[in-house]
């Protein structure tokens, strides 16, 4: 994975958790945050902290923002502010932007500034709690689209021990199996195969990641129980 330079700007909740996940991955950060104290109790966490107001294109300037590859603006309760750093950080040519919206106009806005990525913390989470209360079992939801959408299951028993060839997801199910996630066997985490073979056997402690449309995933715990 090549190692590149990110800026979060605005260390709350989100942004601590965003800076702190990239410097455990390897990544170069620079935390910016209005809060001096909030700097500082990310300092030891990102290889630069800088407590400084980020509307003011010097300061932005002067912690080194022109030569980020991607900026995370993490802004999202004050939506001017906001909207003014995503202006500035495109004025000083950061070509690759991700900004957190609380709203849907919020999101309209900044994807007409040029945003390369929207998100929506809240509503992404909310939308992932959802799917597990109503899909049993489901332990993760990624949506690709308003139609399509994977989520992670435990291999059900009557998985275990059979081929996908035997299996026959497609066919008998519409989904796809596109990742299993495997434990090692050794206590030291798991590996994922990717677009498994179809000889691949299913595993107790298999998780397995099924993509498919958002009506037969609604219907996952019937479906498997045919």
């Amino acid at each position: 994975m090549a190692r590149r330079t990110f800026a979060v700007i605005g260390l709350g909740r989100f942004g601590s958790a965003m800076a702190t996940t990239l410097s455990e991955l390897g990544q170069d950060v620079i935390g910016i945050d209005s809060s001096e104290d909030r700097v500082a109790e990310m300092a030891d966490h990102m290889s630069q902290a800088v407590a400084l107001d980020a509307i003011d294109d010097r300061a932005l300037k002067s912690a080194g923002i022109q030569d980020v590859d991607v900026a995370v603006i993490s802004i999202g309760e004050n939506i001017e502010s906001s909207l003014l750093v995503v202006m500035q950080v495109k004025d000083l040519g950061v070509k690759e932007i991700i900004a957190k919206a609380v709203t849907p106009l919020h999101g309209k806005i900044l994807q007409k500034l040029g945003v390369t990525r929207v998100i929506y913390p809240e509503r992404d989470m909310a939308m992932r709690v959802a799917h597990s209360l109503v899909v049993p079992n489901v332990l993760d939801y990624i949506e690709l689209s308003r139609d399509f959408s994977i989520v992670e299951i435990p291999a059900p028993p009557a998985f275990i021990g059979k081929s996908l060839k035997e299996l026959e997801l497609r066919p008998r199910l519409g989904l796809t199996l596109v990742a299993i996630k495997r434990g090692t066997g050794t206590g030291d985490g798991e590996i994922t195969h990717v677009s498994p073979p179809a000889d691949e056997v299913i595993l107790v402690g298999d998780v397995l990641a099924l993509l498919g449309d958002n009506d037969r995933l609604s219907q996952l715990d019937r479906l498997l129980a045919k």
